[in-house]
Order: C-alpha cells, then structure tokens, then sequence
C-alpha cells in the first residue's frame, strides 16, 4: 500500500516536507482487529504536534492521522460486530478500557501516534474502536466527525451550559465550525461570540449563524457562561478567562499547547482574569461513548463539515495550509 510516513521530527516551515510517500506493507488483522481500506482521513491540529515534538510519538517511523473514514477489507477471528465491506470510522482513541473515563486511564493510546493511522490506504485497529457512519454522510465530510467533530462535542459537554447561557469560541477552524452547529442545535436560544484572528475565519463564523466575532483580544458584547479555546496559542486562553462571567468556564480543546506566545501568561492578572470563581477546564483525548454519542447527533442536524479536499500524495500541502494560512473548516486526505 501507499503511505505518507514521518521518520523525523521537525519544525514546519512554509517550505517544509515531513512526510515522505512510500511503499508500506500492508497491515495484517489481530483477532480482535478489522483492517480498513481507507477512504478519508481529516488533517488534524495534532499531527503538527507531533511532527513538531511537542507530542512526541513513542516510535518512528510513524503513519499519522486519526479522522479516518474506511471500508471493512479484513476482520479478525474474534471480530463479530462489523463485516467486510462495512464503512466505519475511527477517531482519535485507538484503545484503552472501555470505562466511562478511559480517556483518562495510563493505557489510553491514540490512533496515529501510539499506532498506525490514516495517512494510508490501509490501516488496522480494534473493532470496538471502529464505528458504522450514517449514510446521509459522505466519506470525506465524514472524516472531520471522528475528531473535531467528537471532541468539540466532548468539550461543549465540558462546558456545563444550559440553554440561553452565551457561549464563546476561540478559533473558529475545523472543531470549532462545527461545535457551531451543535450550539445552534442543542442550545437554541444561546447567543455565540467567536473569536479569531483573521477577518476571513471571523466572516465565517457570521456567516454559520454566529451572533458576533471579533478579534482575539476583543471583548464580547455580554460576559460569557464558557469558552470553548481550540487554539494552539496562550494569548486566547488570558482573554478567554477576561470575557467569563463570575463562575465561567474556559475549556481548553487541544492536546499540546505551543511556546511561541507563552509570555502571555506573564498578563494574568488575579482580580481580572480568575477571581470570582472562573474555572479552567482542559480536555483530555476522547471515549467511545463520545464518539457514538456524537455521531447519531450529527446525523439528526445533520452537520454539514465545511472541507477541502487533497490527494494523499499532498499531506505535506495539507500540513503547511493548515498551520500558515486561514482554514476555512477542514482539511482533509482522499484516497484515489
């Protein structure tokens, strides 16, 4: 099979090519496993993580990618839940416990990091990790549901809100678009304030029923119930806990935080920023039960995954538009 592997890590540059495309053998089902023959896989904020040692995979090389959308090609003898030919997809967890905190538990490992993932046209992985998609779905539209979708679900769960209360999102990219649509539809009447740094994401958001954006550094026409951050930078988060009313919530939706813009912490500011009880919330991977919770409601909107699409072969485009340019909505690999 073809992959796109990464064997270095690296700081991405406009100019950069971390992952190389190769021959890869092909992989064979555990008894517990199916293998897939993928169709789709979304380019997440994770893999620059990893390319860039923030998160530093336990071996390389490494098949990365974790918003996967495939066909059932091979199943294990223990496997009875999904027959070949079945389209499933896979998300961020890889394995773990299957408790209701398996997020959580030391033997979590995350697809595309722990194992191989989706930068392929094949990849295996335990069959309960592996989920039906609704048919109203496209494949590649599909993709984005595994991860910014699943996890900005667990995220709005974080935040604790109720109908009415204003929500804020910082970031307005592939999770946050569509945390967007799942405001709109679990809390109707909650107004929702986005916050990003370019003009075109903030145009965006107006433009999927946001009721106000503004700048990172802007106030909010009201005081915030929850921010939602899916940012890599620190600026957000000190504005994020600004805009919160006295007991808010800023749930910080990312796996790695990066250092180029950590001094903005040194503006904390105690009476401003985290007195009167504001609360900060990280999270923390993602269970099944998320991801299955996540994908019936979809389908109900349905959520519609704004994306743009790229051979395999072009990883490396997909990797460098996502980091140095606006995203509107998701990027994501297709298979030919």
């Amino acid at each position: 099979m073809k992959a796109m592997i990464l064997e270095t890590l690296q700081e991405l540059t406009p100019d950069s090519e971390p992952l190389k495309f190769v021959d890869w053998p092909d992989p064979e089902p555990q008894p517990d496993e199916v293998v897939l023959r993928v169709a789709a896989c979304g380019v997440c904020h994770t893999e620059l993580d990893e390319i860039e040692g923030r998160l530093i995979p336990p071996s390389l090389p490494l098949i990365l990618g974790h918003e996967v959308i495939g066909y059932v090609e091979s199943v294990g003898d223990k496997v009875n839940q999904h027959r070949i030919g079945n389209r499933v997809g896979v998300g961020w967890i890889y394995s773990s416990t299957g408790d209701s905190d398996e997020n959580l538990d030391p033997t979590f490992q995350g697809t595309g990091c722990d194992h191989h993932g989706g930068y392929a046209e094949k990849m295996s992985v335990p069959a309960r990790y592996a989920y039906p998609i609704p048919e109203l779905f496209e494949d590649a539209e599909a993709a984005p549901l595994m991860c910014a979708g699943s996890i900005g679900y667990r995220a709005l769960k974080l935040t604790q809100c109720k109908d009415g209360d204003p929500i804020g999102l910082t970031g307005f990219g592939g999770s946050a678009h569509l945390v967007l649509s799942l405001i709109h539809h679990l809390y109707p009447r909650s107004p929702v304030s986005v916050f990003a740094r370019d003009a075109e994401s903030r145009q965006f958001a107006l433009d999927l029923g946001a009721s106000w954006a503004g700048p990172i550094e802007a106030t909010a026409p009201v005081p915030l119930k929850a921010i939602i951050d899916t940012t890599p930078a620190w600026k957000p988060v000190v504005n994020g806990l600004r805009n919160l009313q006295p007991g808010g919530r800023l749930v910080i939706n990312a796996i790695r935080k990066e250092a180029r813009d950590q001094e903005e912490l040194l503006m904390l500011n105690y009476h401003e920023h985290l007195w009167m009880e504001r609360q900060i919330q990280s999270v923390a991977n993602i269970t099944h039960y998320d991801i299955s919770e996540f994908l019936k409601i979809a389908s109900e909107i349905p959520i519609r995954p704004t994306i743009k699409t790229f051979p395999l072969q072009e990883a490396n485009q997909a990797l460098r538009d996502l980091k140095f340019s606006p995203t509107r909505g998701a990027n994501v690999l297709v298979m030919s």
